[in-house]
């Protein structure tokens, strides 16, 4: 089949957690032998950003990591007329424009013979419903929300008449152990400061139980307001930049232990839904202490990692796993084998394939209805 795939950004991943996924499942729709197009504005924010931080030279080694993926740059608009000739499978991302999602739909609408989804994976159906009605989904086959309880608010609210769940997972061809590198720091932590929507969790549950344990730790990510920079100084961490997502496993490789911090919509109005980085470490085999989360749709069972609810805990959680090795390895070898057993994006791919048959074949399934949908 051919997938024509609609993203803010493919090639790079500067400000963009989901690059990993949208990348890995491009890579295995490729690898079950179906033509995936990519394409992606030119002059996007994410990659527009990633040339001024220094990264134009990781931009340029995507398409060589993913081979049989064609990725189209456009300016201004892609032409949809030859974007969409013979397509059987349409996904557009929500980083879109409301004006491509909308032109898009009409086509579908209009005598389009393809499948069409759009693909949710953040939080503003809860923090900004304002801009998520901006998009006009009349046209479009159904919704795929990355978590469960996301895929209830698009039903609630009217916005889609079926939505699926479909959770991220791991890019295990890139995110595996790499044991020939010997750990040099304690902790390593990836991931971006944003707009306050976890500072303080940041500071309870990263900051200071490193401090406080002397652990030698590095942070990696943008948009670090200065006077985060200032405490992260203080606290004798190292502060790493911004990190490809492609250069992720050596960093995971090179600390003994992560920690998961979600965002406070995930937190608190979106549970069930984790981020990137925990199907990251798992197949990396880091073991992770994880903020408070919570797991609602058992996506990972127990001891698989720690779970804690202070800052005290974690400074306990993170002076357990550093000092009992075999805790640590046993716990990591868990994780990892609970993703290549369900949550890898080969998987996810497989999933996709379902969804897009179940809509061939009864035009009002749901998620609920199909099989390992929601795992």
């Amino acid at each position: 089949m051919k997938f024509v795939l609609f993203y803010h950004a493919f090639s790079s991943c500067w400000n963009n957690g989901n690059a990993h996924f949208l990348r890995g499942v491009s890579r295995e729709l490729a690898a079950l032998e179906h033509e995936v197009i990519v394409y992606e504005p030119s002059d996007g924010w994410s990659q527009l950003n990633a040339i001024r931080d220094g990264g134009g030279a990781s931009l340029r080694e995507i398409p060589a990591l993913f081979p049989g993926v064609s990725i189209r740059p456009y300016e201004r608009a892609p032409d949809l007329d030859a974007a969409l000739d013979n397509a059987d499978i349409v996904l557009v991302h929500e980083w879109n424009e409301p004006d491509l999602v909308r032109e898009i739909g009409r086509r579908r609408a209009t005598g389009g013979r393809f499948t069409l989804l759009f693909h949710d994976t953040h939080h503003r159906a809860v923090t900004a419903p304002h801009e998520l009605a901006r998009f006009d989904l009349d046209g479009y086959d159904g919704v795929l929300a990355f978590g469960e309880v996301l895929r209830q608010i698009y039903l609630t609210l009217g916005w889609a008449s079926r939505a699926f769940t479909w959770h991220e997972g791991a890019d295990t061809a890139l995110y595996r152990p790499i044991p020939q590198i010997t750990p040099q720091h304690d902790l390593v932590w990836i991931g971006n400061w944003g707009d306050d929507e976890r500072s303080a969790e940041l500071r309870q549950y990263l900051i200071e139980p490193v401090a406080a344990l002397g652990l030698d730790a590095i942070i990696f990510g943008v948009r670090y307001p200065s006077d985060a920079l200032k405490v992260i100084d203080a606290a004798g961490i190292a502060y790493g930049g911004w990190l490809p997502a492609h250069r992720a496993p050596q960093a995971f490789a090179n600390a003994r232990v992560t920690i998961h911090v979600p965002r406070a919509p995930y937190a608190h109005s979106l549970p069930g839904i984790p981020t990137i980085r925990m199907f990251e470490a798992m197949a990396c085999g880091t073991p992770i202490v994880s903020a408070p989360w919570d797991d609602v749709e058992a996506l990972f069972p127990q001891n698989t990692y720690l779970r804690v609810s202070s800052g005290t805990e974690m400074r306990e959680a993170l002076q357990l796993l550093l000092s009992d090795r075999e805790l640590a390895a046993a716990m990591a070898a868990k994780a990892r084998a609970c993703v290549l057993a369900h949550h890898t994006c080969r998987h996810r791919a497989e999933q996709l394939l379902q969804i897009a048959n179940a809509l061939n074949c009864a035009p009002q399934a749901t998620s609920v209805e199909l099989e390992g949908a929601a795992s």
